[in-house]
């Protein structure tokens, strides 16, 4: 389930087709949103019908609405497991970049370090 590869010039890491991976993950979280705006309207849509019809058609206002919460949720879900993978697979490429360069690592640390420690500093 590795989806890095390394490259054999530098051994640096391949990211792959990295917009690919950007566009997939901006239409997950577009059809989340669209999801969960469903889900209010229907929500919204059901307050409605309650309170014009009664008791009457709720249970089947109410089963809509469930579906439509169902979904968002398994979006929501499906969004996060993506997002974990590619949490993974940065700090994957972040090891193994700092295995390769370590001391490119520390002073890229180093000069963190200095830049936060003067901006506190600074207030």
């Amino acid at each position: 389930m590795d989806q890095t590869r390394t490259n054999g010039k530098t051994g640096g890491i391949d990211t792959g087709s990295a917009t690919h991976k950007q566009a997939a993950g901006a239409d997950a979280r577009e059809q989340l949103m669209t999801n969960l705006k469903s889900v209010i309207g229907d929500v919204e849509n059901w307050l409605l019908d309650a309170r014009e019809q009664g008791t009457d058609g709720t249970a089947e206002a109410r089963s809509q609405f469930e579906e439509s919460l169902r979904t968002a949720k398994t979006d929501l879900l499906k969004l996060e497991d993506s997002m974990l993978a590619r949490t993974r697979i940065a700090a994957q490429q972040a090891h193994v970049y700092v295995k390769d360069n370590p001391w490119k690592a520390v002073g890229l640390g180093a000069a963190i370090g200095i830049l936060a420690g003067m901006l506190i500093a600074r207030k």
